[in-house]
């Protein structure tokens, strides 16, 4: 039985979540691109808002960068450069740790606003709500790995996980062995992880899509209304139109007899 529900959580889950990230995440913005936003609540309270959003987002960008770097890279990669798997292992803790605790404080900041402050929480949805806290959730997973990962410095706990992320990138359900000893932490840790790519497509993470990177190769411009000609455009010159006065009475046109002259 228990090696049953291994294969299914670790073996076809994986399988059933990403299907429904990529395909529930293409049909809700060809259906409800109106709902394709962040649904941003810094207009109701600034207070909390630039803090807990800067440490949620550098925190996760570099725990998504990172578990995908360390998961999906193959041994053979980091045998060729010489970086063994104890080295690994620590840099994953101390860089994942440091990206963990700034992004958990961050969630915290804009969980405890949606939670208590009336207006935000009228304007929220149970979505905005549960995503935030099952992040939580699993940030707090993933910082009480490393305790158990400090146990295992010589890197072969991770070369597990390594070995069944690549496996199911390839296809390969019966890779769910592999991580059938680990601890349980882990374990809810990766179906957690799990759940999160499955509800992707029904909340406001889908936002990531849209994510303007190509920002950061853009060159730098500013706009500047000014009177001076520019060099390589003609000179435009714009001509006021005059006024015209037209009378109210038509004016008399020949003179008043004088006196006398009748």
């Amino acid at each position: 039985m228990e090696d049953w529900l291994n294969n299914v959580l670790f073996g076809w889950y994986p399988y059933v979540a990403l299907t429904v990230f990529l395909v529930g995440s293409l049909l809700r913005f060809d259906h409800s691109q109106y709902t394709w936003r962040t649904g941003s609540s810094q207009l109701l309270r600034r207070r909390q808002m630039m803090w807990g959003s800067n440490l949620m987002h550098v925190g996760i960008l570099a725990i998504f960068g990172g578990h995908l770097v360390g998961l999906l890279t193959p041994v053979v990669v980091f045998d060729t450069l010489g970086i063994s798997h104890s080295f690994k292992q620590l840099l994953a803790m101390s860089v994942g740790g440091i990206a963990g605790v700034a992004c958990w404080i961050g969630i915290a900041l804009l969980a405890h606003r949606r939670l208590f402050d009336a207006r935000i929480r009228n304007t929220s949805t149970f979505a905005d709500i549960a995503i935030l806290l099952v992040l939580w959730v699993q940030l707090t997973l993933g910082l009480s790995t490393i305790f158990i990962s400090a146990n295992h410095l010589d890197g072969h706990e991770m070369l597990k996980f390594m070995t069944w992320a690549q496996g199911i990138l390839i296809l390969n359900p019966g890779v769910a062995v592999v991580v059938s000893d680990v601890s349980p932490i882990f374990k809810l840790h990766l179906f957690l992880g799990m759940t999160i790519f499955l509800l992707f497509p029904f909340t406001r993470l889908v936002h990531v899509w849209s994510a303007p990177i190509w920002y950061l190769g853009r060159k730098g411009y500013q706009i500047v209304r000014t009177t001076r000609p520019v060099a390589g455009r003609p000179k435009v010159i714009s001509i006021a139109p005059q006024a015209v006065f037209t009378p109210l009475h038509t004016p008399v046109t020949h003179p008043l007899p004088l006196p006398g002259n009748e």
